[in-house]
């Protein structure tokens, strides 16, 4: 889908409804240069595009597919340099990164951007540097610091949001509580993602700052390459928190898990003994509740009935309770 289309002239557009493709590619061999947005294009329009500006196939195929890493090729097509970044924005509910990615085909008289993902949008980019004429004005490499600059900082609210999920991980975990391992998994996973997807747009940016002619937008450029180098160390410091965190965490468990294992212990050696009290008492009153002649004649009266019943119970008590006692009894 064609999103927006038009001719930039001396740094001013040139127009007001947007150009149609056909249209914007004979343009592109005047003064000034052409700004073609594409978003989630059908096959049908990428032909159409490729077609009417000249592209290599190989590049049409790159913006079809979603890639890891950002990356930047050239082809001797009109010139023509492949630039691809991934943009990001933190889902907090959800504690996930969600990516999208734009690709660039610049040349010095057109520029088409094709955006995949909910989280590409470029219509700022475009509306800011349009109010800056001396900038637009410097070429197309002025639109792709443009980009460079929305998506670098559409980074910050991702760092600031994983921030956040991190410092209440690490407060749970520092706090001697077991935080939930899972989570920390999918934070340290979410946080790898990120930085394959800034660290590789450190050498991009550079790269376009080196070949760029253009002396009013180094200042510009640097700057961007300054946050994205900021935000890189942000992300890699994030990644190495969460290993520490996560090793922190196992600690905790195992602590936690040790402690309920002394608890049992206890519990164990409490009902051992008493399994053990009750044992010759259940042997002795078993032995005398046999119904033999024997022990119904000599068992009669009170006597009796304490030294044999009383008396049978008492006696083992005395003895296990001495043997416990003894220092060899048991070994605590």
């Amino acid at each position: 889908m064609i999103v927006d289309c038009a001719r930039y002239l001396h740094g001013r557009r040139q127009g007001e409804g947007p150009l149609g493709v056909r249209e914007a590619a004979a343009l592109g061999d005047q003064d000034g240069f052409v700004w073609l947005g594409l978003y989630e294009p059908e096959p049908g329009e990428l032909a159409e595009v490729r077609e009417a500006f000249g592209l290599h196939e190989l590049a049409i195929e790159d913006t079809q597919t979603f890639h890891m890493r950002p990356k930047i090729e050239t082809y001797t097509e009109n010139d023509t340099r492949l630039v691809i970044v991934r943009t990001a924005r933190y889902d907090d509910a959800a504690e996930e990164v969600e990516f999208g990615e734009i690709s660039v085909f610049v040349a010095p008289t057109f520029v088409i951007t094709v955006r995949q993902g909910v989280a590409s949008e470029l219509h700022g980019a475009r509306q800011r540097l349009e109010l800056q004429p001396d900038l637009l004005a410097a070429g197309t490499d002025a639109v792709l610091w443009a980009i460079f600059d929305q998506v670098v900082d559409g980074y910050a609210p991702v760092v600031a949001g994983l921030e956040h999920d991190i410092d209440q991980i690490e407060a749970t975990v520092f706090s001697g509580s077991a935080a939930p391992t899972e989570r920390i998994y999918s934070l340290r996973r979410e946080a790898t993602d990120f930085y394959r997807a800034v660290h590789p747009l450190l050498g991009v940016v550079a790269s376009v700052e080196r070949s760029s002619r253009q002396a009013a937008l180094q200042p510009y450029l640097r700057d961007v390459h300054d946050h994205l180098t900021l935000i890189n160390e942000e992300v890699a410091a994030q990644r190495d928190l969460l290993g520490t965190v996560l090793e922190a965490n196992l600690s905790v468990i195992t602590v936690q898990q040790t402690a309920v294992g002394v608890r049992q212990n206890a519990t164990m050696e409490r009902l051992t003994v008493l399994a053990t009290v009750f044992l010759p008492l259940t042997f002795i009153t078993g032995f005398f509740g046999q119904n033999f002649s024997w022990l119904g004649d000599h068992t009669a009266g009170f006597v009796p009935f304490l030294v044999y019943g009383i008396g049978g119970l008492l006696i083992p008590l005395g003895v296990l309770y001495f043997w416990l006692r003894h220092p060899g009894g048991r070994k605590d």
